[in-house]
């Protein structure tokens, strides 16, 4: 190495320069891989975004189990042919065209609790008017209900989809395992449990991925019928997102949410799309 090297890398203005790319690589780390840390950490530190996690809990559980009940009773139902089948089928599966900004909205003047001025409304004006007034309640405006009001309009939407689904399945059943259950001596209940329900499996599965993810990311039904309620008694992650991100301009902690979002939908949809994929490979 030269003596003019030497002395140019010896000197004062080098030395800086190097010291200030050292620096600058100490913060750039520090950017890539300590703050985001420090911002999931903050964010799962926060209140609200803790009640907003245990209101999706509480959604997708009420949500799910309720959904599949209805619809299954009712897809049972009309596989029984009953008279006027396909004017009921119509009825189930007509919430199904509209948009969940319309559900929330009806369901917002249905579920209104009223007032001292104006008296029961909605829900609660037909429980008065049937003798069952001790039922009233605050519905979405009552924090210890919440999250439970829009499972209701939720439901009142998507059973007809799962109904559906079911009844598709139970179609696609050949009649002869039905008559040699009952050739067998089980009954309806029995062949149901046995040979119907086992049946019914891959249709259940898909029912619960499909109403999974909408649980999860559920926005515009909130949006339109309650907002984030009494003490973020109706609020979701997803709500919190728009809020904190367009509402709040902290971009940051926005993103962080919608990573959030997008793990907790992977985590419900990549077991299922593997499961497919395997099981048309098998076929």
């Amino acid at each position: 190495m030269s003596e003019t090297v030497r002395a140019q890398m010896a000197s004062p203005a080098a030395t800086r320069l190097r010291r200030r790319r050292a620096i600058t690589a100490d913060r750039l780390i520090a950017v890539l891989l300590i703050a985001p840390w420090k911002n999931y950490a903050a964010l799962f530190n926060t209140v609200r975004f803790q009640i907003d996690l245990g209101n999706t809990v509480t959604f997708t559980l009420l949500f799910l189990a309720i959904c599949l009940s209805v619809g299954f009773t009712l897809a049972v139902l009309l596989d029984r042919g009953i008279r006027g089948e396909a004017f009921f089928r119509s009825i189930y599966l007509f919430p199904l065209a509209l948009s969940f900004i319309v559900t929330g909205v009806v369901w917002r003047w249905l579920l209104n609790p009223g007032s001292v001025q104006l008296g029961s409304t909605g829900v609660n004006l037909l429980l008065d008017r049937i003798g069952l007034g001790m039922l009233k309640t605050g519905w979405y405006t009552d924090p210890r209900i919440g999250i439970k009001a829009v499972v209701i309009a939720a439901v009142w939407q998507m059973s007809g989809y799962v109904m559906a689904m079911y009844l598709a399945g139970l179609r696609g059943i050949p009649e002869e395992l039905r008559e040699a259950a009952r050739v067998d001596g089980a009954n309806d209940l029995q062949a149901y449990r046995s040979i119907i329900v086992p049946l019914l499996h891959p249709i259940t599965l898909g029912a619960i991925i499909i109403l999974g993810h909408i649980s999860l990311k559920i926005f515009d039904l909130v949006v339109a019928m309650t907002g984030p309620g009494p003490g973020f008694s109706s609020d979701v992650p997803a709500f919190f997102m728009f809020d904190t991100t367009f509402r709040g301009n902290n971009f940051a902690q926005g993103a962080g949410i919608a990573v959030i979002l997008l793990l907790m939908v992977a985590v419900l949809i990549v077991p299922y799309l593997v499961y497919s994929l395997r099981t048309e490979t098998q076929r």
